[in-house]
């Protein structure tokens, strides 16, 4: 049992964003939403906000829009072993345990203290960029690898996937690749393995997926660019690509514009409405991806693409394309302000 799950206790009228961060800074994946005196009403997890945002519901909306009004839950007289049986039956990692009022008094949640299963999916990690703005700071040295927290970014995102179980992995070089190769070397030394895919020319994202080898293990791809600083957990992303059956998913962020002047709407003369500030949400690319087997096999090789013209190309071709929400710490680490950041965040968002 949990000694402190007062913790992920929140009240109806809390907004979502201020659940995503108990949900964050307790590392249990969902909050408890209860009224006076523990009263049990809903549960929130990480997929559930996820569905919001897809949804169209925003960060600033109360958790009631997107909270699980009828949780799973189990009475204080069942033992441990029938609690873990429960769990481990239908899929969830934390369970209210209340009383005969319903009132939530503890929570058992399901730790994971087993070895953590490994994955077969490859993963491709960008990692041939020139870093332009980052100059000078990468006139002799990658940008993916330039230190954050003491380590190369790459480095840290290798030992972020390793987490969670991958340990089959690919970088593609074009800039400097014996810094990368000297560093890294088959991978051995970090207990996975490493094959190198060099960009004679750039191709762009999508086109170094052509340069992977035929025995590449036909299993879906992780992608990511190997300048990003993020704690996503690719086991989520990867499982719902398989769960829903596409052929290609891309990872997206919320992005807001704030208008800090009334906006005015209509057609011709006409002004039809005023809009007073508003603000606009969009999804964003997070250059993390999810590629199936199937549409690698079908990239000419040597041929330039990127990743938007591959998911329009596969679009026309009526395959399925689908966006992953993250919420998760993000950040394109491709400026110096980038960089300075990242070096105060690395510390608070759990990967070193």
């Amino acid at each position: 049992m949990t000694t402190n799950f007062e913790n992920i206790l929140i009240s109806p009228d809390v907004k979502i964003r201020d659940a995503l961060k108990v949900i964050d800074r307790e590392a249990i994946h969902a909050v408890l939403v209860v009224l006076e005196c523990n009263k049990l009403i809903g549960l929130v997890t990480d997929g559930d906000i996820r569905r919001g945002l897809i949804n169209g519901i925003g960060l600033d909306e109360p958790v009631t829009e997107v909270m699980n009004i009828s949780p799973t839950s189990a009475a204080s007289s069942m033992s441990n072993e029938a609690l873990k049986l429960m769990m481990q039956k239908k899929k969830i990692l934390l369970l209210p345990i209340i009383d005969e009022n319903g009132r939530l008094i503890n929570v058992k949640t399901l730790h994971e203290t087993l070895e953590i299963e490994k994955r077969e999916n490859p993963v491709f990690l960008m990692a041939g960029g020139f870093g332009t703005r980052l100059r000078p700071l990468t006139d002799t040295c990658p940008k993916p690898m330039l230190k954050i927290g003491g380590k190369p970014m790459l480095e840290t995102l290798i030992n972020h996937f390793k987490s969670h179980g991958f340990y089959k992995f690919y970088i593609s070089t074009h800039y400097l690749p014996e810094v990368i190769m000297d560093y890294f070397g088959d991978g051995s030394q970090y207990d996975i393995e490493i094959r190198y895919v060099h960009e004679d020319t750039p191709l762009g994202t999508g086109g170094a997926l052509s340069l992977l080898p035929k025995s590449l293990p036909q299993l879906p791809l992780i992608m990511i660019n190997g300048d990003i600083l993020t704690n996503v957990d690719f086991r989520k992303v990867l499982d719902f690509h398989n769960e829903n059956k596409t052929d290609a998913t891309m990872c997206v962020r919320d992005y807001e514009i704030k208008v800090p002047f009334g906006v005015i709407e209509g057609v011709g003369n006409e002004i039809s409405n005023i809009v007073e500030k508003p603000t606009y949400r969009y999804f964003v690319n997070a250059g993390i991806y999810v590629i199936s087997h199937r549409v690698i096999e079908s990239l000419i090789c040597n041929e330039y693409l990127d990743m938007p013209t591959l998911f329009e190309k596969l679009k026309a071709n009526g395959d399925k394309t689908l966006k992953f929400p993250i919420y998760e710490y993000w950040l394109d680490v491709g400026r110096h302000d980038d960089f300075n950041r990242a070096q105060i965040d690395i510390h608070d968002i759990g990967v070193l």
